[in-house]
């Protein structure tokens, strides 16, 4: 990593990013521009476009990196890594520009009132528990549940920028939106059987 990209916030390399003229943006460009030991930002980019709508297919782009680099963190691995196959998917880089440009705006208000602090919820232990949450969370998006990747989405989201601001509150909101994101799986977990149990007995199958 450049000491360029270590003096800029994160909403500063994701807007370079979004402007480049090239007209589409692949997944190795975006892991590739942060370097080594970005696994925060990474973990960020990837997931709070699930808040926006996004184009068909976005989500596939989205998830499949989470899913490879969560782990990562989880193993305490110092460099993020992608296969080839998952470094050359694209999209087009107007639709990754009108997303950072719906996030920068929060994303800028965060940088500015976040810091490194609570320093015990990192380390070689908390980073490796934030990593493993990432990955069951991550686990979540790529399942097709309708509106049941907004909370897990928001959830990594806050796990990444605490990584990258070393900012213990952060992690703790991410925690607390990770136990929000089970309690809604279950409920609607609990709610598809008894919509199955009804429609079964309405057969007359039940």
């Amino acid at each position: 990593m450049t000491s360029t990209e270590v003096r800029l916030p994160l909403s500063a390399i994701l807007r370079e990013i979004s402007l480049d003229p090239d007209p589409t943006v692949s997944v190795g460009e975006i892991v590739h521009r942060f370097g080594r030991r970005a696994f925060g930002a990474l973990l960020f980019i990837f997931s709070a476009p699930n808040w926006l709508p996004l184009p068909p297919g976005s989500s596939s782009f989205l998830s499949v990196p989470l899913v490879l680099l969560s782990p990562q963190v989880a193993v305490g691995i110092q460099s993020p890594w992608l296969p080839g196959f998952i470094d050359d998917r694209s999209m087009k880089r107007s639709d990754m520009r009108k997303a950072v440009t719906k996030l920068l705006p929060t994303l800028e208000r965060i940088e500015k009132v976040s810091r490194p602090r609570w320093g015990f919820m990192f380390g070689a232990v908390g980073d490796r528990m934030i990593g493993l949450t990432c990955f069951l969370l991550s686990l979540v998006l790529i399942l097709p549940i309708p509106l049941g990747n907004m909370a897990p989405a928001a959830a990594i989201a806050a796990f990444g920028l605490s990584l990258v601001q070393r900012d213990g509150i952060l992690t703790l909101i991410g925690y607390a939106i990770s136990g929000i994101s089970v309690g809604l799986l279950v409920l609607g977990y609990r709610a598809a059987l008894l919509a199955l149990d009804k429609v079964l007995a309405f057969f007359g199958l039940a």
